[in-house]
């Protein structure tokens, strides 16, 4: 059992008793009505219990792109920030996660590495309509596509009238389209300027996204199919959203902890390290996103966490450089900086990153403390401060937008179906959809 002072139980922090049997939630019980039990772990007064974490999109890049990141490392950093379910993402990987074999690969490849739960995504790619079908049945969670260039080779986009098939093969499966939408046809290559970061902001105007958004409102209205917009950067793209769900359409959207923090008129020319596509908008996009959040129009906070090795981030050209930012281990306490500032709780925050994001995903039994939910717990210092050292990360490489920022909120422990993780014992299992 853990006993807490303030645990976030539905959409309140209350003191309560927390008791586990066989890696669920048996009991919440009143502070001071403790459960017989054999052990009891009690958090310190500056301590809150939350649920752990549901990360659904992370770029793990295993196998093909090791030396990037692989699934001990991502598991391991996921652990370390309070995330206890993460779902892979299908490119940068090699092969992608396009037909059953490469999900098989894939699966016996994370075998016996995770510190957390692993659940995949399948790729949606010009070639592959005929394979969704078996991928579903083998248990994705759902299908990624991109609207423009992937930047992998192995992973091509999909060109409108492909993405219409795609998503009605995905209507017809029931099945989540998640999409990477920014319209390649206005993006602006001659925009570019070296190591200007205004430059590469040109080069994608919010136009691309608002495009690309539009058309999958469009193949969602049209096929009754369930979209997901990822990485939302551009807060103008909210009010088509919104009223698309207020005629029914099945869309949700996520936004991601960098575009919750950084703002372009703070990007430093030649800081590669903040290079993400689509990009790092204005202060006043970003505060119009934190807006969208607390109004329920972006349903969810997850990292994309998007590593790859320091040479590739090296360059100060915004041209050159990989776009990714690695944050699985940073999330909590990055978001938990910027909800606090604008007077948001910690049930704000669980409801961002652990209960919608297990939802729309269909894992409705973690994201949150209630019995019968997987015992997934975090052990979380709201008020301690602490500055990112890039060394202490546990993702492959040590490169992060984040480092040396001072931020809140310190994780001390995660449990892991009611056992707290050990970095030497690989515990995670791997999951499929539905079970």
């Amino acid at each position: 059992m853990v006993r807490a002072r303030r645990v976030v139980v539905g959409d309140a922090e209350v003191a309560a008793c927390v008791a586990v049997t066989d890696g669920r939630i048996a009991a919440v019980t009143p502070y001071d009505r403790v459960p017989s039990v054999p052990i009891v772990v009690t958090l310190g007064d500056d301590e809150v219990l939350l649920p752990g974490l549901v990360d659904t999109h992370v770029h793990v890049n295993e196998p093909g792109r090791t030396e990037w990141e692989g699934f001990a490392t991502a598991t391991r950093a996921a652990a370390a920030g309070g995330v206890t379910t993460i779902l892979d993402m299908p490119l940068n990987s090699v092969p992608a996660t396009t037909t059953v074999a490469a999900l098989d690969l894939k699966r016996s490849v994370a075998e016996g590495q995770a510190y957390v739960d692993v659940g995949f995504w399948g790729g949606a790619v010009p070639d592959n309509l005929a394979d969704l079908a078996p991928l579903h049945g083998a248990g994705v969670f759902g299908f990624k596509c991109f609207l423009l260039d992937s930047g992998v080779a192995e992973f091509p986009h999909l060109a409108p009238d492909a993405f219409a098939a795609a998503m009605a093969e995905t209507a017809r499966l029931d099945a989540l389209m998640i999409v990477h939408a920014e319209d390649g046809s206005l993006l602006d290559d001659s925009a570019l300027d070296g190591e200007h970061y205004a430059g590469f902001l040109a080069s994608r105007p919010r136009a691309a996204e608002e495009a690309a958004i539009a058309l999958v409102l469009e193949q969602a209205r049209a096929t009754g199919g369930r979209a997901h917009v990822v990485h939302l950067s551009d807060a103008d793209a909210v009010p088509m959203l919104r009223s698309a769900r207020a005629e029914g359409v099945d869309v949700s959207v996520e936004t991601c902890p960098h575009y919750l923090t950084f703002d372009a008129e703070h990007v430093p020319d030649g800081a590669t390290e903040l290079k993400c596509c689509p990009p790092i908008r204005e202060a006043d996009n970003r505060e119009a996103l934190w807006a969208a959040l607390a109004a329920g129009d972006v349903d969810l906070v997850v990292s994309d966490h998007s590593p790859c090795t320091a040479s590739l981030k090296a360059s100060p050209d915004f041209g050159v450089a990989w776009g990714g930012i690695s944050s699985v281990q940073l999330g909590l306490p990055v978001v938990w900086t910027g909800a606090r500032a604008r007077g948001h709780s910690l049930v704000d925050v669980v409801r961002w990153m652990a209960t919608a994001p297990a939802d729309r995903v269909g894992l409705t039994d973690r994201g949150r403390i209630a019995v019968g939910a997987q015992a997934d717990l975090v052990r979380f210092a709201p008020d301690a401060s602490f500055t990112v050292d890039v060394a202490r990360l546990k993702h492959r490489n040590a490169v992060s937008a984040y480092a040396d920022r001072p931020l809140v909120g310190e994780v001390r422990e995660t449990w892991l179906r009611g056992v707290p993780v050990d970095d030497d014992v690989p515990r995670g299992q791997l999951l499929v959809r539905g079970n």
